[in-house]
Order: structure tokens, then C-alpha cells, then sequence
């Protein structure tokens, strides 16, 4: 089914909207390192999910197209539904969400695949108010854990500033016994996300992401395909090519172990 009116790059009511931006990692400990890439993330209102699917003739919902977005690529399998996934981790904090929103913000899948190292949750609650934000963090092991952080009232600014100890495994070149930091502007106009990891001598390792919004239309998604045709498989690529670089200038290996719960 086409739309019966077009969707405006700047409409943030839209079900679902792209973020073009670029992905930086730094690393000043035990060797400096650092790289850039551009990337296209997909911000999606997971209460939404049959209009997003009637957005583009591109992009599908729960179903094969050459940009889609799959539920089961994300959260916990034995929940039905991503948006009472998300609302199930509010709820146990005591936190509701029954008449706010939950957008997702990932990559979506890309001639059928993708692979996302961190999506987020933006959960709102019914005054509108930003109530919680979830960090779905993956590795290349297929593991999956998530930082659940409740975000305080009081904030002073827009920018949103979280911390929690590591509690998951997610490169064999990072130790395990550190810290993040996380400093976030909810999507809008543009999107950033900055985590910074630091350990008892300090700070090491710092990634971000900032994006502008593009509306998801055939005519955006179209030169994505053309523009960014492999980005998922850029994302994996980019993994195992940084990490060779690191193994090449003598960053030590941390082994693989069972991660900490929380």
C-alpha cells in the first residue's frame, strides 16, 4: 500500500526514520588507534510497526525486502513483541510505560542481513518525558546483553549522562574490569551517542555515533542501497579488520570467559 502523503525529512511523528552519520572508535591505551566510517541507522517506534511497514515499498517489517527491520534481531526471543519486551525491563525497575512510546534505534537489515554491536531503546513514559534507555549490547560470539538504566529527572541539559560497570564480554583486546560512560542526545533532528570506557588508570577506549535524520522513503532508501549497499556486512567487516590491526600492534589478547550477570 503507497502512502497517501509524503514524508518530510523533518517530521518526527513519522513510525520510522533513517540517521546517516559516521561511527568513531579511539583507543589511547595500550596503543593509540582510531578509525571513522559512515553508517545509516534506522530509528523505529516499536508501537508502530504495521505503518512503518507501508513506509516504502524498500523496506519491510517482520518480512524479506531489501532493507527490514525483524523483531527476533533483537530483545528476548520468549517475549512476544519487541515493544512489551522493553516495557516487561521498565516495569521490573518500576518504571511505566503504558501510555508512552518505545523507539528503537539500530541498523536495520540489509538484503537480509544485519548485525547490530549496540541498539537502544528510547522508552518514554506518558508525560512524554525520556524514562529509561536500554543498551542492547551484542558480540561476534552471539551473545547479547543489556544495560538498563533508568534516566533521573532532574537532568539539567539535553544531553543525557549514564554509567555502569562492564558486565559483558565483547572484544578479546578489551579487558573485562572497567567502566562506561555514556552521554546521549535522543533523536531528534540529529542523534549522538558517546560511550567512553575507562579502568582504574583511566580512560582508554571511546566510540560514538552522530547521525541526521532523513526521512525513510523509496527515494532515500534507494540511494542507501546505492550509496551504502553492503553496511551491514561493512559493520562485521570493520570488526575483524580493526581487530587484526590491534593483534598487529601488540595489543594483549583477553580471553573469552563467562561474562558477569546482573
Amino acid at each position: 500500500m503507497l502512502r497517501t502523503k509524503p514524508i518530510r525529512a523533518n517530521d518526527t511523528t513519522a513510525p520510522a526514520a533513517l540517521y546517516w552519520g559516521k561511527v568513531m572508535h579511539a583507543r589511547w591505551r595500550p596503543v593509540h588507534h582510531r578509525f571513522t566510517y559512515r553508517v545509516m541507522s534506522l530509528l523505529i517506534d516499536l508501537d508502530r510497526l504495521k505503518q512503518a511497514d507501508r513506509q516504502s515499498w524498500l523496506f519491510g517489517i517482520n518480512r524479506a525486502a531489501p532493507f527490514s527491520f525483524h523483531e527476533r534481531d533483537h530483545g528476548d526471543a520468549k517475549i512476544a513483541g519487541l515493544s512489551q519486551y522493553a516495557r516487561r525491563l521498565a516495569a521490573e525497575r518500576g518504571i511505566d510505560l503504558s501510555m508512552g512510546r518505545v523507539l528503537l534505534l539500530c541498523y536495520p537489515r540489509v538484503l537480509g542481513y544485519v548485525f547490530n554491536p549496540l541498539s537502544i531503546y528510547f522508552c518514554y513514559g506518558a508525560s512524554g518525558n525520556l524514562s529509561l534507555l536500554i543498551y542492547e549490547v551484542r558480540n561476534t560470539f552471539g551473545e547479547m546483553h543489556s544495560y538498563i538504566l533508568p534516566v533521573q529527572e532532574d537532568r539539567a541539559s539535553s544531553t543525557i549522562r549514564q554509567s555502569h560497570a562492564k558486565a559483558f564480554y565483547v572484544s578479546p583486546f578489551m579487558e573485562m574490569e572497567t567502566s562506561y560512560r555514556f552521554s546521549v542526545c535522543p533523536p531528534q533532528q540529529d542523534v549522538s551517542v558517546r560511550i567512553l570506557q575507562s579502568s582504574a588508570q583511566g580512560a582508554m577506549f571511546a566510540a560514538a555515533f552522530c547521525g541526521r535524520r532523513r526521512a525513510l522513503t523509496n527515494r532515500s532508501l534507494l540511494v542507501a542501497l546505492f550509496g551504502l549497499p553492503f553496511l551491514t556486512l561493512k559493520v562485521v567487516a570493520a570488526i575483524h579488520w580493526e581487530a587484526m590491526r590491534l593483534w598487529l600492534k601488540g595489543v594483549p589478547y583477553v580471553p573469552r570467559f563467562k561474562q558477569r550477570e546482573i
